[in-house]
């Protein structure tokens, strides 16, 4: 047996949530400019190299679960889950503000809530907060069941 120490082992974890949220896309020429809702998945995947001291904690551990957990989470899931997103610059801030007036959870962020959009935007907040020897390595949210926009480190390098 090769000893493990030897080599750089980096590995990639991966941890999947998921969530509900209602957006409308303003200006866009189809359905979705309508206010409707998904059931979103997100799969959180960094990378860095296991812990190798013994006497640690989470020896063996490239992230403890529940530490990654607990960042997307706070992050992204307690945020988002049964809220509204709506472009802070659309014409429906009028609806936004008649909703959080009735108790609705709204959400007015500064682009168009897209997949697409959404994802750079957890890119983001997710990694500002992972510790300094692990990095995002991807991010995937599926918005239905065969829709889903990606966000790799590697390609924003």
């Amino acid at each position: 047996m090769r000893n493990q120490t030897a080599f750089m082992n980096h590995i990639r974890i991966t941890k999947q949530f998921s969530f509900e949220t209602g957006h409308a896309l303003y200006g866009y020429d189809g359905k979705c400019r309508n206010v409707h809702g998904h059931s979103y998945k997100l799969s959180v995947t960094v990378i860095g190299m296991p812990i190798e001291d013994t006497k640690h904690v989470k020896y063996g551990m490239v992230i403890d679960f529940g530490d990654l957990k607990k960042i997307v989470k706070e992050e992204i899931v307690d945020v988002f889950d049964h809220a509204t997103v709506f472009n802070k610059n659309t014409p429906h801030v009028d609806l936004a503000n008649e909703l959080k007036s009735r108790g609705h959870s709204v959400l007015l962020v500064n682009y168009q809530p897209t997949s697409e959009m959404m994802v750079i935007d957890f890119s983001e907040k997710i990694s500002a907060r992972l510790p300094k020897n692990i990095r995002l390595h991807s991010l995937r949210l599926q918005e239905t069941g065969s829709s889903y926009a990606e966000w790799f480190a590697s390609d924003n390098a």
